[in-house]
C-alpha cells in the first residue's frame, strides 16, 4: 500500500499554498483546495511515515459531518472531487481552535494529573477521576500556532487580547455547542460515546463558517458506550475510537515532542496496523463499509480530478 505523503501541485490562479500538519493547502482565485495527505500528527509533530488511506478516511467522514452538520452553521464545503480532497470557499480563519470536553480524559487529564484544577480559565471539581463525564460540556480553547505547540487560552484571554470580538464569541461557543450536541447524538445511534472534539471557524462577508475537519478520529475522541460504565468502574482504560492510540504508542516509547525525545522507528507492520485501526473508525462512526481506492498513483489521480473540477466551476 502507497501513502501519499505530499503535494506541491500548481495551479491557474493559484495565490497560495499552506502546507499544514496533514493538510496541503492551495488558494485558488476565491478557493480553497485542501488535500487530505497521509501524513499523521501526535504531540504537535509529523510523523515519518504516512498511513496509507488515512487521508481518504478523514476527508471522507469531514464530508459527510460538513452536510449533516449544515443546519446548524453554514460551512465552507463546496466538493469533494477527489476522495482525498474537498474544495470550498476561502474563508479568514479565527485564530483559536475550539476545544469541547464531555469527559476529562487526554491532554486534560494530564494537566489535572499535575494538580491543576483550573483548565482555560475553567474550574475543574477535586476528586475526578480520569475518563470521568463532567456535568456539563466544557470548552477549552487553544491559540492555533503555525508553528510550534497549540497553547490553552481562557475566553477572557481571547477576549482582551482581541483574538475574537465579544459578539463572535457568543456565537462561537452557541455553534460549538450544537455541534457537540448533535455529535453526541449521532454517536450514541452507533454505540458510542463522543468524548471530546475541535471546531475550527472562519469568517466570509462577515458571516461565520464552519471550516476545516468535522468529528473525525484526527479532531474527536470516541469510547465505546456499552463498556464505559463498567470499565470507569474498574479504573480500567477505556476502549476508544480516536487517534489516541497513536500517542499511548509514542509515550509508550518515551516520545512526546520534547525536543530531546527521538521518533521511535515505525515498522512497516506498525503502520499497516495503524491502517487498519483508522477503517476500523470510519466503519463503526459512519457505519459505512469502507472503499479503498486505487493507491498506484495517488498524486496523479488527485490532480487530474482537481484540474477537471476547476475547469467545469
Amino acid at each position: 500500500m502507497k501513502s501519499l505523503n505530499s503535494t506541491r501541485f500548481s495551479f491557474k490562479g493559484q495565490s497560495n499554498f499552506y502546507k499544514g500538519k496533514v493538510r496541503d493547502v492551495y488558494t485558488v482565485n476565491d478557493l480553497l483546495i485542501m488535500v487530505a495527505t497521509d501524513r499523521i500528527s501526535a504531540f504537535d509533530v509529523v510523523l515519518p511515515k504516512g498511513i496509507p488511506y488515512k487521508g481518504q478516511i478523514l476527508n471522507q467522514m469531514a464530508s459527510k459531518f460538513l452536510d449533516l452538520s449544515s443546519g446548524i452553521v453554514p460551512n465552507w464545503k463546496i466538493a469533494t472531487p477527489d476522495p482525498m480532497v474537498t474544495v470550498g470557499f476561502y474563508c479568514e480563519p479565527f485564530k483559536i481552535e475550539m476545544i469541547i470536553r464531555g469527559y476529562l480524559t487526554g491532554s486534560a487529564w494530564r494537566t489535572y494529573q499535575k494538580g491543576a484544577r483550573t483548565i482555560c480559565g475553567i474550574s475543574i471539581p477535586e476528586n475526578m477521576k480520569e475518563n470521568q463525564k463532567f456535568d456539563k460540556p466544557i470548552i477549552t480553547p487553544t491559540t492555533k500556532a503555525e508553528t510550534g505547540h497549540d497553547e490553552d487560552i481562557s475566553e477572557e484571554d481571547i477576549l482582551s487580547k482581541g483574538i475574537v470580538s465579544p459578539e463572535d464569541y457568543e456565537l462561537l461557543e452557541k455553534y460549538t455547542y450544537s455541534l457537540f450536541e448533535q455529535g453526541t447524538k449521532y454517536a450514541s445511534e452507533r454505540g458510542l460515546i463522543l468524548v471530546d472534539t475541535k471546531y475550527e471557524f472562519g469568517k466570509k462577508d462577515g458571516k461565520i463558517y464552519l471550516i476545516d475537519e468535522v468529528h473525525t478520529p484526527d479532531s474527536s475522541r470516541y469510547f465505546f458506550a456499552d463498556e464505559y460504565a463498567q470499565r470507569f468502574e474498574k479504573g480500567e482504560a477505556q476502549r476508544q475510537l480516536s487517534k489516541e492510540f497513536v500517542r499511548q504508542w509514542l509515550i509508550e516509547n518515551n516520545f512526546m515532542g520534547r525536543p530531546d525525545d527521538k521518533m521511535p522507528e515505525m515498522t512497516d507492520d506498525f503502520v499497516n496496523s495503524v491502517t487498519d485501526r483508522y477503517i476500523e473508525l470510519y466503519e463503526t462512526i459512519t457505519g459505512e463499509k469502507f472503499e479503498r481506492f486505487d493507491t498506484e498513483n495517488i498524486e496523479q489521480r488527485v490532480l487530474k480530478n482537481i484540474n477537471e473540477f476547476l475547469n467545469n466551476y
